[in-house]
């Protein structure tokens, strides 16, 4: 994706190689949005009825070096942005921000299980922010500029594995997208410029967000029956690396359709992961030439219902009677 100064069952595909114990990421705690709206007990418009979903969504990662600058010493901020979390929320789901938890924190591994933060959520959306780490997809960074954020790509791989095992839906949004297809063994170039010559501009920190391109959908991909046929529509780019070698399982659902560049990647496995390399949660009051983000985050919430059904409905009656 930008930069961090600048943006921000069937067959499970095969886990990631084991990491060192000193390099393994680390389990998550959970923090709840607290502006999320209340539950109600009838339906509103953006929400189903019934107890509102619990989506959990990835932290951005402001480091010690960039933290001291806004005043926090020595410290590390975990955060993330407002357009995410309302676009999720203003159809009718909570949201929880799933934090890191560093090795010499107060809370240790051994008393909190991620996989009982993952049971407690219905879908999980890996936020934009700084760039994948090459030494994540096995290279080395070609510019210092260019290393990343090696400690998020592990605790993001680890928080997406743990969905997938459960069958629980994911949703990455920029690096989310790139970050799929790293968890799924594919790789990414490192900067478009310098390694694809002759793309159409798909980074530009001055114009950040008001940076846009076509948008051409797949032939039968998801994507294209989800909007059908009509005037081929623009989206924010914010990104300066992309997928070079697609990820096992992954199938293409869009491309830049000047330069190929790949925009959007599904898993053809067991459970809903779908990535996309825009950031929709900018387009929901864009209108205009801009793809409406109303359908992804519908697709992804339904997904994220059928799945909390399914599972109800496989308790046993004991167990749905005390909820």
């Amino acid at each position: 994706m930008g930069r961090e100064t600048v943006d921000g069952a069937a067959q499970a595909p095969p886990a990631p190689a084991p990491t060192p114990s000193s390099a393994r990421p680390p389990t998550v705690t959970l923090t709840a949005v607290t502006s999320a709206p209340a539950p109600v007990a009838a339906a509103t418009p953006g929400r189903a009825a019934g107890p509102p979903l619990r989506i959990g969504v990835s932290a951005r990662i402001l480091h010690p070096e960039g933290a001291t600058s806004l005043g926090f010493r020595n410290k590390t901020l975990q955060y993330l942005e407002a357009s995410v979390a309302h676009w999720i929320m203003a159809n009718g789901a909570l949201v929880f921000m799933v934090p890191t938890l560093a090795k010499d924190a107060a809370v240790q591994r051994s008393a909190v299980s991620i996989r009982d933060y993952v049971e407690a959520l219905d879908g999980l959306v890996l936020q934009g922010g700084a760039d994948v780490s090459p030494n994540t997809y096995g290279e080395e960074p070609r510019d210092p500029a260019w290393k990343g954020d090696r400690v998020r790509d592990m605790y993001e791989i680890e928080l997406l594995w743990a969905f997938v095992f459960q069958q629980k839906p994911v949703l990455g949004i920029c690096r989310g997208m790139q970050l799929v297809n790293v968890a799924f063994n594919g790789t990414l170039h490192q900067d478009i410029p310098t390694e694809i010559p002759n793309t159409v501009g798909h980074f530009d920190p001055t114009k950040y967000d008001q940076l846009h391109h076509e948008l051409a959908f797949e032939p039968g991909g998801t994507l294209a029956q989800l909007y059908g046929d009509g005037p081929r529509l623009c989206v924010n780019s914010i990104h300066h690396q992309c997928i070079k070698r697609l990820g096992n399982g992954l199938t293409i659902e869009a491309r830049s359709p000047d330069d190929g560049v790949v925009e959007s990647v599904r898993w053809s496995g067991s459970s809903f992961v779908m990535g996309v390399q825009w950031h929709p949660e900018f387009h929901a009051h864009a209108g205009g030439s801009l793809l409406d983000s109303g359908p992804i985050i519908s697709e992804f919430l339904e997904h994220c219902r059928r799945r909390k059904r399914d599972a109800m409905a496989a308790r046993p009656a004991t167990l749905r009677a005390t909820g």
